[in-house]
């Protein structure tokens, strides 16, 4: 078993750290609006994105990184709120499809009225543009 160096246990509790601080900063700010979770957000996202071709909830499930387990629950509270639509698919007529609508794409865009703004609050305004270049790189490093 190899056992991690002091600086990677140090530098891992501190990406766990930036990443609650950072992520706790957005969703108090969405929540003081009184707009749902960022996650909400996510999956709006997505669905706008692929436009009336939609997806199935396992491909949404894959683009986010999302567990099962949640995900239909997630999707049912979405679609009672009139923000996504469930469509049986065309391909097959087993699966489902999930579009957008447009109060969908409406409330994505106003939670990207306070999300993008807390995201330069939280993370942006804390660092200069060297600074963040390199930290998106080291970043990247550990993604790819």
């Amino acid at each position: 078993m190899i056992e991690p160096s002091d600086i990677s246990v140090l530098t891992w509790a501190r990406l766990v750290r930036a990443h609650q601080s950072a992520f706790s900063y957005v969703e108090d700010a969405l929540k003081k609006e009184n707009l749902p979770p960022l996650i909400w957000y996510d999956i709006l996202l997505e669905l706008e994105r692929v436009g009336d071709k939609g997806l199935r909830p396992f491909e949404l499930e894959h683009e986010l990184m999302l567990r099962q387990y949640g995900v239909s629950r997630l999707i049912d509270r979405i679609e009672k709120s009139g923000y996504l639509k469930r469509e049986t698919s065309k391909d097959d007529g087993r699966g489902q499809r999930l579009t957008i609508t447009p109060s969908g794409i409406e409330l994505r865009r106003h939670m990207w009225s306070i999300y993008g703004p807390s995201i330069e609050e939280a993370v942006g305004s804390k660092l200069t543009t060297t600074q963040k270049k390199t930290l998106a790189g080291l970043l990247k490093k550990l993604i790819d």
